[in-house]
C-alpha cells in the first residue's frame, strides 16, 4: 500500500471511495431522481471543500493506493478557533472491502504527520470516541476548545501537534462546506 497526495484526476476514484465507505445500506435509503442510490453527503463534502480556496489544503489531501487502485482517502481542511488557524479532519473513507484492513490508520498516521511537518498546532475532528483516542485525539473540553454547533460537543475532539499552544481556546469553526450538509 502506498499513502500520497491527492492528485489531479483521483476526484472520481476518491468519490466512489466514499460511495463506498458510506454508502447506505437499508431499504430506507434515500434516491436520486434517476432512482439510482444517492450519494452519501461525505462525497459532496469532499468536492465543496475541493472547490473552498479558503479551506482546502491539497499538500494535506492523501490517498491510500493498492495496486494502482484508489481505496481510502483523508483530508484536512482550514478551520479556526478564534483569531488561531487550525485544521479539521474529515471525512476519511475507506472502501468497503478494505476495512479494517489497517488503510484508515495508515492514512491517519500519514495525514497526522504531513500536519505536524507543516507546524500546524492541531486537527478536529467529529468522530467516533472508540476509534480516533488511539491517534492522540482527546475531547475538545479538555483543551478548552468547543464547536460552535453545541448539538456536537459529544463527539467533538481534539488532537494537539507538536506546534499547538495552550492559548488557543475557544469556539471550533469548520470550513463552511461541513455546516451544508
Amino acid at each position: 500500500m502506498l499513502i500520497r497526495r491527492e492528485r489531479t484526476g483521483d476526484a472520481a476514484a476518491i468519490d466512489a471511495v466514499h460511495r463506498s465507505a458510506f454508502a447506505r445500506q437499508s431499504a430506507n435509503a434515500a434516491v436520486d431522481a434517476t432512482g439510482l442510490p444517492a450519494d452519501p453527503p461525505e462525497v459532496g463534502l469532499v468536492r465543496q471543500l475541493r472547490d473552498d480556496s479558503s479551506a482546502w489544503m491539497p499538500t494535506l489531501s492523501m490517498v491510500a493506493e493498492y495496486h494502482d487502485h484508489i481505496v481510502g482517502h483523508v483530508c484536512l481542511t482550514r478551520a479556526g478557533v478564534g483569531p488561531f488557524p487550525v485544521l479539521s479532519l474529515g471525512p476519511i473513507g475507506v472502501r468497503n472491502d478494505y476495512q479494517r484492513s489497517g488503510v484508515g490508520a495508515a492514512l491517519m498516521h500519514a495525514v497526522l504527520g504531513a500536519a505536524d511537518a507543516l507546524d500546524e498546532p492541531l486537527v478536529g475532528l467529529l468522530g467516533s470516541l472508540e476509534y480516533y483516542p488511539r491517534f492522540g485525539f482527546v475531547p475538545g473540553t479538555r483543551l478548552g476548545i468547543l464547536p460552535d454547533r453545541p448539538s456536537w460537543s459529544s463527539h467533538f475532539q481534539l488532537r494537539p501537534l507538536s506546534a499547538y499552544d495552550s492559548e488557543i481556546k475557544g469556539e471550533f469553526h469548520y470550513a463552511d462546506p461541513f455546516y451544508v450538509l
